[in-house]
């Protein structure tokens, strides 16, 4: 009996693959960051990739687990919101 095992079974089983852009693709206006009172892009993000910095007054974009879903876009008018580099970005495989 032959062995029908993939050579690299990892590729064959993934469902969400990234491929890390070196340049960030979510560009909030932290001055409108600061009059925004409900931060709803920390809500509504499913991967969790803002953060608001209550001390430093700061937004954090991790943009590196973007599910670019565009939820953010929707919801918030003050992020300039674009997709990664051609090649860069999630990859979603068929399940």
């Amino acid at each position: 009996m032959e062995n029908n095992i993939p050579e690299n079974i990892e590729n064959k089983l993934y469902k969400v693959k990234y491929k890390t852009d070196s340049k960030c693709h979510l560009n909030p206006n932290n001055s409108k960051c600061l009059q925004c009172i409900d931060k709803v892009c920390t809500i509504i993000c499913p991967a969790n990739v803002y953060n608001y910095n209550e001390t430093e007054k700061k937004l954090t974009v991790s943009y590196e687990k973007c599910l670019e879903c565009g939820a953010c876009k929707l919801i918030c008018k003050n992020i300039d919101w674009v997709y990664p580099s051609s090649g860069k970005g999630v990859n979603f495989k068929n399940s």
